[in-house]
C-alpha cells in the first residue's frame, strides 16, 4: 500500500504552510520535489527550504528531486495535456517503486491547494488505474487567491454577487463570463484582460505572491492594464519565469 500526501504550501512562503502539512511531511517516507528547468529553478529552491525548514532532525523522510517531463505545445490542447500527465504518472511510479518497493507514505509539495488549477489529483487517479494501491490523502493549502485578496486587501466578491475563476486562455477566446461580477484569472501567459472592454473594470494584480520579490499593481484596467504588461515583461526578463494572477471587478468590492 502506498499512502500519498497531496500537501498544499501555499505559494512557498514558509508561513503559509499549515500544521496539518507540518505534519504530513514529517509523517512521510518519501518526498518528492520536480524540477521544472533552470529557468524555474527558484521554485524547487522554495521546496527545498521548506523541507529544510519543516522537516524535523527525527524525521525519517528522503528527499528525492525529479526531472518533470515537458508538455508539448503541438497538437490539440487537451490531448497534449493528457499525454503529459500520463508521463508524470510514469516517472512517480518510477520512483515510487524504486525507492519504496513495499510500500510506504510519499509527500508531494503542491503549491497553492491541490483542488484549484493543479492537475496532482488527477496523475495521482492514474496510479490506482495503472494497477497500483494508492490511498491519497488531500492536505490543504493557501491558494494564491487568497493571498492576492490579502495582499490588496481586497474580497473576492462583490456584496451577494457571484465571483467566476478561469484561466487566461478561457478569457482570451470567450471574453468576460455571462454572469459574473468580478473574475479572478490564473495561468495566463500574458495580458488576456486586453480582449475585454476596459470601460467600467478595475483590476488587482499579483506576481510572486508571498514571496520577497512579490509585486502588485492594482487600478483601472484602462490604466493599469499598460503597466502590468510593461512590468511583467520585465520581471521576467528578470527572473526567467513568472507566476502571477489577477482579479477583475465592473463594481466596487467594498
Amino acid at each position: 500500500m502506498i499512502h500519498l500526501s497531496l500537501i498544499g504550501i501555499g505559494t512557498g512562503n514558509p508561513d503559509h504552510v499549515t500544521l496539518a502539512a507540518v505534519r504530513a511531511l514529517n509523517e512521510a517516507d518519501l518526498i518528492l520535489l520536480p524540477r521544472k528547468g533552470d529557468a524555474k529553478s527558484d521554485l524547487v529552491d522554495l521546496r527545498r527550504l521548506l523541507c529544510e525548514t519543516l522537516l524535523s532532525d527525527d524525521s525519517g523522510a528522503r528527499v528525492v528531486e525529479f526531472d518533470l517531463p515537458r508538455r508539448s505545445a503541438d497538437g490539440d490542447y487537451l490531448g497534449a495535456v493528457g499525454d503529459w500527465h500520463a508521463a508524470i504518472a510514469r516517472v512517480w511510479e518510477s520512483l515510487i517503486t524504486g525507492h519504496l518497493p513495499e510500500g510506504g507514505r510519499v509527500g508531494m509539495l503542491i503549491w497553492g491547494d491541490p483542488s484549484l488549477y493543479d492537475s496532482s489529483l488527477r496523475i495521482a487517479g492514474r496510479l490506482d488505474r495503472a494497477g497500483r494501491n494508492v490511498d491519497v490523502e488531500v492536505v490543504p493549502g493557501i491558494t494564491s487567491l487568497q493571498v492576492l485578496t490579502a495582499e490588496h486587501r481586497i474580497p473576492l466578491n462583490a456584496l451577494a454577487e457571484p465571483v467566476q475563476i478561469t484561466t487566461g486562455r478561457r478569457l482570451r477566446e470567450r471574453g468576460w463570463p455571462e454572469g459574473a461580477a468580478s473574475v479572478a484569472v490564473m495561468l495566463d501567459s500574458g495580458g488576456a484582460f486586453e480582449a475585454l472592454s476596459p470601460d467600467g473594470l478595475h483590476i488587482w494584480w499579483g506576481a510572486y505572491l508571498g514571496m520577497d520579490k512579490q509585486c502588485l499593481i492594482e487600478g483601472p484596467l484602462s490604466e493599469a492594464g499598460p503597466m502590468i504588461q510593461a512590468r511583467r515583461a520585465a520581471l521576467r526578463e528578470q527572473h526567467g519565469w513568472i507566476m502571477d494572477i489577477y482579479l477583475i471587478a465592473r463594481q466596487p468590492l467594498l
